[in-house]
């Protein structure tokens, strides 16, 4: 039996790593002659490249899988644009891929033991990284972590502009709609992502649409059965073969969501769900590049108070404006809530800085989740049958609300259209009673969406399973990987 190594390459995005390095090993148990390999590229080595090999668990991958981190790539520095460093640190990383591949080969040509290089799955944010495989002779697959029905829309706009001249940056603050045919209802257009809007992002969009139409497949984080009308959309015969692999959620075997080093906090945090009523409290978390400025938070606070609900809050302080970075912990919450907000809701609510979030809506006391919409935390959700009050930022976030509220029934909206830029620079203010309200509804009039949710959640448990459809999908890909390798 011949061995095969499958390198998959994510980009320097938590969840994006943390979905490709699921892959990989969902890869090694589906096949015993498969060895997979997951490189990891980085703006700089520093001490965090310590921290994605802790917090992935590196020292306990199965066997014929590794991590591996390739060398930083010098020319990034804080004074690269956020629209052009991914695309810097692709080109940089070129060379350490090369490299790779040709130690692979040599190492394949001394020893008959050693597994051949099968080919490439990329980070859809990578396929820049397609000249390499290209090069080499090796076939290549992209990895979406987004959903079907937005890969649909990202290529069905990439054929609007080149096929049709359409000019997408006048979508924004449009009140056009869009038939999109990954989608059942029409789509505003103001709630496509705002890198259709910038003519710079807008170019990188583009690129890497035409890039997916070259792969061999596309792998995407998602189930049949959770979006069957945009995976049925994308066998057209235009798009290639497309391999749902999801929902790809860690849990059960990890101790701690990725990134969580409070174990102390995290034990805290549990001991106090453990307290509260099945389904009573409203979990308020906005990913990891998620924060709002003071008088947003002000009215987040009076909703809670007001609603009379228990609740658990990821409350992160923004990055100083005008900085691109992550949001950080507050040393005193104090200094951002209402006077006496914390004393007046201690009975009723607890609020905390990160959030060990996977944990979390896994526990039986989570009743709704408060969310920005991000695809993992979507999947997530649907994993652990929690609704979700959705409350997009940035990103493709607007349209995975639309997904949820308008197509799937899944989600009610606190504001759909909500936009800031990644800084929250430019933060519009949402009222404390919209807020409430929405929330409420949830955790009051929720029944169907509550009981959809619970159906979804089942479905979700099963499709990894052996006869699932997603496991079915791992079996195409890795039966196509190895008829077809070089």
């Amino acid at each position: 039996m011949e061995k095969a190594e499958v390198v998959l390459i994510p980009i320097p995005a938590m969840g994006h790593i943390v979905a490709i390095v699921e892959i990989a090993k969902l890869l090694v148990q589906r096949d015993d002659r498969l060895y997979t390999t997951v490189l990891v590229m980085h703006p700089t080595l520093d001490p965090s490249t310590t921290k994605y090999n802790e917090s992935l668990g590196a020292s306990t991958l199965p066997d014929r899988m590794r991590v591996i981190n390739l060398p930083g790539v010098e020319s990034i520095t804080s004074d690269t644009k956020p629209s052009t460093w991914l695309s810097s640190l692709v080109e940089g990383q070129k060379p350490h891929v090369k490299e790779y591949v040709s130690k692979t080969r040599t190492q394949c040509e001394l020893s008959l033991d050693a597994p051949r290089l099968a080919g490439f799955i990329f980070d859809s944010f990578a396929t820049g990284l397609k000249e390499v495989a290209n090069e080499f002779g090796f076939p290549w697959y992209a990895f979406s972590a987004s959903g079907a029905a937005f890969l649909g829309c990202e290529l069905h706009l990439q054929a609007l502009h080149d096929e049709q001249g359409v000019v997408l940056t006048e979508f924004k603050n449009s009140d056009v709609e869009l038939k999109i045919p990954s989608l059942a209802n029409p789509l505003p257009a103001k709630l496509l992502p705002s890198v259709l809007f910038q003519k710079d992002s807008l170019a990188n969009f583009l690129e890497q649409a035409r890039a997916l139409a070259e792969a061999r497949g596309i792998l995407v984080n998602t189930f049949f059965e959770f979006e069957s009308s945009a995976v049925n959309s994308l066998s057209n015969g235009k798009t290639p073969p497309i391999y749902p692999v999801g929902p790809i959620v860690k849990h059960e075997t990890d101790r701690h969501d990725v990134g969580w080093d409070g174990s102390k906090k995290h034990r805290d945090i549990m001991e106090w769900l453990d307290d509260q009523p099945p389904s009573s409290v409203m979990f308020l978390c906005f990913g990891s590049h998620g924060s709002f400025r003071e008088k947003q938070v002000k009215e987040i606070a009076c909703a809670l108070e007001n609603s009379g609900h228990r609740f658990l809050w990821s409350l992160r302080k923004p990055p100083p404006r005008g900085k691109w970075e992550p949001p950080s912990d507050y040393a005193n919450f104090q200094e951002i809530l209402p006077k006496e907000f914390l004393n007046r809701t201690a009975k009723i609510g607890k609020v905390i800085g990160w959030a060990p979030q996977v944990d979390i809506l896994a526990h039986q006391a989570i009743g709704m989740f408060a969310s920005h919409c991000g695809w993992n935390s979507i999947l997530e959700s649907i994993r652990f049958g929690v609704p979700i009050v959705a409350w997009p930022l940035y990103a493709e976030q607007q349209f995975n609300a639309f997904l949820m509220v308008v197509e799937l029934g899944l989600a009610v909206e606190i504001k759909m259209d909500y936009r800031r830029d990644f800084h929250g620079d430019n933060e519009i203010i949402v009222g404390a009673d919209g807020i409430m309200k929405a929330m409420k509804h949830v955790m009051e009039q929720g029944k169907e969406i509550r009981k959809k949710a619970k159906e979804m959640s089942r479905i979700s448990e099963k499709t990894l399973m052996a006869g699932g459809s997603s496991y079915s999908s791992l079996v195409r890909l890795v039966d196509d990987i190895i008829d077809n390798q070089p």
